[in-house]
């Protein structure tokens, strides 16, 4: 790590020796390279979503996303962005699963992203609604009525998978033209 201006520069190098860290089998170095890539922020970001779509097991992927997670709300635009570009499932099961995890911060963005025409993608994005739950049935409901019959429709399927706090609110928006 260099010094600039008073703050620590990570190297590529360095990230890239975190990312292969969260394949350790010691569970203790996982934990600390996640909270290494975490304190690196942005810079991890793209090289996370390459490790997580190159990621071979699912104990790889599962700590890529949380590292992710971890880094917090400047990973969901890219990680949304990744999920348009990679149609492959295990990649977008984790990265909704990391957008889950990240919660408020990701709800615009996912509910926005489900206007896609990729059905897989819509669901993985429901998923990820589904995840962050009770604070995300509002913003759901505000787009029932959206012009964009996709995503009226991705709003109306996420809040019934939701269960009850979902369907309560399908109901009582239904009932309001009475």
């Amino acid at each position: 790590m260099a010094k600039t201006g008073g703050k620590t520069k990570v190297t590529d190098e360095e990230i890239r020796e975190q990312i292969a860290a969260l394949g350790s089998p010691l569970i203790g170095q996982r934990h600390e390279a996640i909270a290494a890539l975490r304190e690196t922020g942005r810079p991890a970001i793209a090289p996370l979503i390459e490790a997580l779509a190159d990621a071979e097991d699912n104990d790889r992927r599962w700590y890529t996303a949380v590292a992710l997670a971890k880094i917090g709300e400047s990973s969901v635009a890219p990680l949304i962005a990744a999920m348009q570009a990679d149609v492959g499932r295990d990649f977008r099961r984790y990265a909704a699963a990391a957008l889950g995890e990240i919660g408020i911060p990701a709800i615009g963005h996912l509910i926005t992203a489900m206007g896609s025409d990729d059905k897989e993608l819509r669901g993985f994005l429901s998923q990820a609604l589904c995840r962050i739950g009770t604070p995300a049935v509002e913003p759901l409901r505000q787009r029932l009525d959206d012009a964009d019959d996709i995503i009226r429709s991705c709003a109306t399927l996420t809040l019934w998978q939701m269960g009850e706090a979902g369907v309560q609110t399908i109901v009582k928006d239904a009932g309001k033209d009475e």
